[in-house]
């Protein structure tokens, strides 16, 4: 099982929060972005651009975050964080 948490902080307050579940055989990379389209969906977002830098923190910490460097419209938070929780 494969579960991402993605939270929305605003004013260093968590706002809102869900987690991702992903039962599938597929890559890591195929369900992390898959995640993160539903997280987007339930959170009625653009995706977010994966910087350089965005990347690098994900793949050493198995958690990165989205600032409004990483969308092309405006947000009205501070950060969306996500992480991997549990991964098969």
């Amino acid at each position: 099982m494969f579960r991402l948490w993605a939270k929305i902080f605003k004013e260093n307050r968590m706002v809102k929060d869900t987690v991702i579940r992903d039962d599938t055989n597929d890559t890591r990379t195929h369900k992390v972005f898959r995640a993160l389209e539903e997280v987007c969906y339930q959170f009625d977002l653009g995706k977010p651009i994966w910087l350089d830098a965005t990347v690098a923190d994900f793949k050493k910490h198995s958690k990165t975050r989205f600032t409004s460097d990483n969308f092309i419209e405006a947000i009205d938070f501070d950060y969306l964080e996500v992480q991997v929780i549990e991964e098969d």
